[in-house]
C-alpha cells in the first residue's frame, strides 16, 4: 500500500468505543496538561468519541478546540459529548493527519493520542503537524507499545494475541510498537526541542481486569480487527475464539495483572 495508506486496526466497534470513552486528559495526557493555557487554539488529532478532546475544551476556554478524525460517524459522537458537556468551544472536521487542511501557524497546541501508530507516515504526519503548530506552541504525541507491554499470570493465549495483533496492525501499514520509536520519528521531523516520557496504564483490580479483559475478548471475536486478522490469513475464527478466551480466563485471575507502556513527546516549534 503506499506509505500514506494505512487501514485504521481497530475500527470503532463498540467493544472499541469502550476503551476510547473511558480515556480523559488526566489518565491519557498528563505530559501535556502543564502547557495548557486559558484562551489557546487547539488542534487534537484523531479525536475518537472526544472524551479527551472535551477535557482539553474545559481547560483551554475560551480558546478553541479543533478536533478531526477520519469519519463523520465517530465526529458525531464526540460532538455529542462536547454538547453533553456544555462545552461551546469545540468544532470537528474530517481530516487527514498527512494533509491537514488548515494554514500554516494556525494552532498553540497540536496533540495525537494513539494516532501515530495506525498512520502510514508518522514522520510526515508530525511534519503537517509541526506545519499548523505555531511558533512557541508545542506538538504532543502519546503513543503505546504492544510488544513492552506485560501481564501476570502468564496465560500462554494471551502471548498468541500478542503476537497475532502485531502482525495485523503491521499489515494494515501502521507501527504497534510506536511508543518506544516517537522521539527517533520526531527528530526525523525536524524537531529540536524534544522532551520525551514515558506513562502506563495498569489493570489490577478487579473492576479493571474484568472491563479490560472484556473489551479485549471482545474486540478479538467481533469488531474489524477481527475481520482483518480472518481476511488477512493471520489467525483463523477458531483461534481468535481461543484467544478471546484466553482473555477472559485472565480476567477472572485473582491477583491478575496488566500494563500497557506509552512514549510520550512533547516537542516545542
Amino acid at each position: 500500500m503506499p506509505k500514506e495508506t494505512a487501514v485504521y486496526t481497530h475500527g470503532h466497534h463498540e467493544s472499541v468505543l469502550r476503551s476510547h470513552r473511558w480515556r480523559t486528559a488526566a489518565n491519557s495526557a498528563a505530559y501535556l496538561l502543564g502547557e495548557l493555557r486559558p484562551g489557546q487554539a487547539v488542534l487534537d488529532v484523531g479525536c475518537g468519541p472526544g472524551t479527551i478532546t472535551a477535557d482539553l475544551a474545559a481547560l483551554v476556554a475560551p480558546g478553541r478546540v479543533t478536533a478531526v478524525d477520519t469519519t463523520d460517524d465517530i465526529l458525531g459522537r464526540a460532538a455529542a459529548v462536547a454538547d453533553e458537556r456544555g462545552l461551546g468551544n469545540v468544532e470537528f472536521a474530517v481530516a487527514d493527519v498527512h494533509a491537514l487542511d488548515f494554514p500554516d501557524d494556525s494552532f498553540d497546541v497540536v496533540h495525537a493520542h494513539q494516532v501515530l501508530q495506525h498512520v502510514g507516515d508518522p514522520v510526515g504526519a508530525l511534519r503537517e503537524m509541526r506545519r499548523v503548530c505555531r511558533p512557541g506552541g508545542v506538538v504532543a504525541a502519546r503513543d503505546s507499545d504492544y510488544a513492552a507491554m506485560t501481564w501476570y499470570p502468564q496465560t500462554p493465549g494471551l502471548d498468541t494475541w500478542l503476537e497475532v495483533y502485531e502482525r495485523v496492525a503491521r499489515g494494515n501499514g501502521g507501527e504497534p510498537d510506536a511508543g518506544r520509536r516517537l522521539l527517533s520519528w520526531a527528530r526525523q521531523a525536524g524537531f529540536t526541542d524534544i522532551t520525551p516520557t514515558a506513562a502506563a496504564w495498569c489493570f489490577a483490580t478487579p473492576e479493571s481486569r474484568a472491563w479490560w479483559s472484556g473489551l479485549w475478548a471482545d474486540r478479538t471475536t467481533d469488531s474489524v480487527y477481527a475481520e482483518l486478522a480472518v481476511a488477512g490469513g493471520h489467525a483463523s475464527a477458531e483461534r481468535l475464539t481461543e484467544i478471546a478466551g484466553a482473555w477472559r480466563s485472565w480476567g477472572a485471575e485473582d491477583d491478575g495483572w496488566f500494563m500497557v507502556p506509552h512514549g510520550e513527546v512533547l516537542c516545542r516549534v
